[in-house]
């Protein structure tokens, strides 16, 4: 109840006591406050976040009352405050054992030791509360599960967190934050459940709807997740966050002219987003308005040269529509600024490859399987590259040395298969064959041009069905 919020000083009797203490501080004369008092001042600053008074509170109690368990306990939850956990420990483990029943304690202990990372002990800390104390159990529920919120200890926190929402049924947060907390540990099934369950309440919730939508984009419920947004957006027009995350839905669903709209809303709302220019001019590309598409990326360029994204789309501009020449420098400058993107060093592989510049593709193609070496496209590349100049016998160690580096990846084993098919090495073929159609069947058809169709023997034929 709020008039036992600071212990037995009555709440309005707060105010004079707070009044009394920033007088003594102005004036710098001492005055004399008993325990209670302090414990009422302390609290009352650790309630209002204002740590630096609460320290200084706290050290003079320390000075007036250096025996006090009650006052031992606030400088403990002021030194946690301020993220001294071990010498928050420390005072803990000494007065525990003046007053070992006193669940005050335990729960300052059980937070340091969360701190500390130690969450199995904390645990036991705060169950420990639990136990001994029956006439405030909400509100050291309230206490553990605020600590394991505030430090990311979510599968610890459901458990408390159930248990309070029972006991309090009618506050509503506690549903939301077990929704929360389910996303965080990736039960998605349980925190859907709760979301609704909190919406059935608080049907007006633009972050409910958000985070929802969140929830169903991770679990590829695409149509539910954008119609989770769009609530969202109903009743917070304002929601940029729901505004960008619908736009990537509709364009992901390929519904390009939607997205188009909710991404130029998003730019207006949001002009110097540097996502937000790039994929409405992804956008743009996508229906065919290259000029635009182009104005979208440059302008991005602009606000951050550095940015890759806008630099990568330039080129892919041009790539898809023949032009591998122009879009080589896009693609260089996007390596340049991220030198660790498979997508980059394979697409600028691509565009070589388009110029007939085979060693400047390889040497890209290698640099993206370096990054992924599951990246299938970059190994469909090689062996293009490899039949095009018709390097069978010197590809195959190459591709062998590369199988012992990076193991059995299907596209490799493909690639690999195709060069000894052309050399007629018929034995090598099959055995390197089976072994990546053991590994993944379904890439065959993505690799089949590698295959010259008169020398597929029966057995081959057979293990891919032809």
């Amino acid at each position: 109840m709020e008039e036992d919020k600071y212990g037995f000083v009555q709440d309005g009797e707060v105010e004079e006591i707070i009044l009394r203490f920033e007088k003594m501080r102005r004036s710098n004369k001492s005055c004399y406050f008993d325990v209670i008092e302090f414990e009422a001042i302390i609290d009352y600053y650790l309630d209002v976040d204002n740590s630096m008074k609460a320290y200084e509170a706290m050290s003079f109690a320390c000075e007036l009352h250096p025996n006090s368990v009650p006052i031992q306990i606030r400088k403990a939850r002021v030194l946690l405050d301020k993220g001294r956990a071990m010498e928050a420990l420390t005072i803990c483990n000494r007065i525990e054992n003046i007053e070992p029943g006193n669940y005050e304690i335990s729960l300052c202990k059980g937070t340091a030791l969360a701190m500390l990372g130690d969450i199995s002990e904390a645990g036991k800390m705060f169950d420990l509360a639990l136990q001994t104390e029956d006439d405030d159990i909400e509100n050291i529920l309230f206490s553990i599960t605020s600590v394991l919120q505030n430090l990311n200890y979510y599968e610890q926190l459901i458990p408390y967190l159930l248990r309070l929402s029972t006991m309090e049924p009618d506050f509503q947060a506690h549903i939301y934050d077990l929704a929360y907390a389910y996303d965080k540990i990736n039960d998605y099934k349980n925190s859907i459940s709760y979301y609704n369950r909190y919406l059935d309440e608080e049907p007006y919730s633009d972050s409910a709807w958000y985070n929802l939508g969140i929830i169903y984009n991770k679990t590829e419920q695409f149509v539910l997740a954008l119609e989770a947004y769009e609530y969202a957006l109903a009743i917070n027009p304002d929601n940029t966050f729901a505004l960008f995350n619908k736009a990537n839905i509709l364009s992901n669903l390929e519904r390009f002219p939607e997205a188009l709209d909710a991404y130029s809303d998003f730019v207006t709302e949001e002009p110097e987003s540097l996502e937000g220019l790039t994929y409405l001019a992804e956008c743009y590309d996508k229906t065919g308005d290259v000029d635009m598409a182009r104005k979208y990326y440059f302008e991005a360029i602009d606000l951050t040269p550095e940015f890759p994204d806008p630099w990568y789309g330039l080129g892919l501009l041009s790539l898809t529509r023949d032009k591998a020449a122009e879009s080589i420098p896009y693609f260089k400058r996007a390596v340049s600024l991220d030198e660790d993107n498979a997508d980059y060093w394979f697409s600028l592989g691509k565009a070589y490859i388009g110029v007939r510049d085979f060693k400047q593709a390889v040497r890209c193609l290698r640099e993206s399987l370096k990054l992924d070496p599951y990246y299938d496209d970059a190994w469909l590349e090689m062996g293009l590259i490899v039949i095009l100049l018709g390097s069978f016998k010197a590809a195959i160690p190459l591709l062998e040395e590369a199988r012992k580096i990076i193991g059995d990846v299907p596209g490799l084993s493909y690639v690999l298969g195709s060069c000894y098919l052309h050399i007629a090495d018929y034995d090598e073929a099959m055995m390197t064959l089976t072994r990546a159609s053991d590994l993944d069947e379904r890439l065959f058809s993505d690799f089949i041009s590698l295959f010259p169709e008169e020398r597929m023997t029966p057995g081959l034929k057979k293990l891919f069905n032809l």
